[in-house]
C-alpha cells in the first residue's frame, strides 16, 4: 500500500534537513529563554506534543505551530524574508525577459482634449 502523503513519510532529504535544523533552532530558542515545553504550549494554545514535534522537525507538524513558536520567541520578523518575491533571484530572472521595455498607448480613443 502506498502512503497517502509521501511528504509525511519520507520527505526529500533537503526538506528533512531544513525541518530538523528549524526544530533544533526552536529548541535552542526555548531553552535560552528558560521556557519549559508546557509554558510554550500554553502560550501558543496547543498541547505539549505539538511543541515537541516542532522541535523534532516532524513534517506532520502544522506550519501554524512553527510560526506561533517563532512569535513566542520574538523571531517572527525573520519569517518576512522567506519566499520574499523581491529576493527570489530565479523568479526575477525568469520574469525579466517578459517585462515591457517601453510603454505603448492603447488603440482606444480617449476624450482628453
Amino acid at each position: 500500500m502506498v502512503a497517502r502523503n509521501q511528504l509525511l513519510q519520507a520527505p526529500p532529504y533537503p526538506v528533512e534537513q531544513a525541518l530538523n535544523r528549524l526544530g533544533q533552532n526552536l529548541r535552542t530558542a526555548r531553552i535560552r529563554r528558560n521556557f519549559t515545553i508546557d509554558e510554550v504550549a500554553q502560550k501558543i494554545g496547543t498541547g505539549r506534543r505539538a511543541v515537541m514535534d516542532a522541535e523534532k522537525g516532524k513534517p506532520s507538524t502544522g506550519v501554524g505551530a512553527y510560526v506561533a513558536l517563532l512569535w513566542v520567541y520574538d523571531l517572527l520578523s525573520q519569517l518576512n524574508d522567506v519566499a520574499n518575491p523581491a529576493k527570489d533571484e530565479q523568479g526575477l530572472t525568469l520574469v525579466a525577459p517578459k517585462q515591457k521595455t517601453r510603454a505603448r498607448k492603447s488603440g482606444e480613443l480617449d476624450s482628453d482634449f
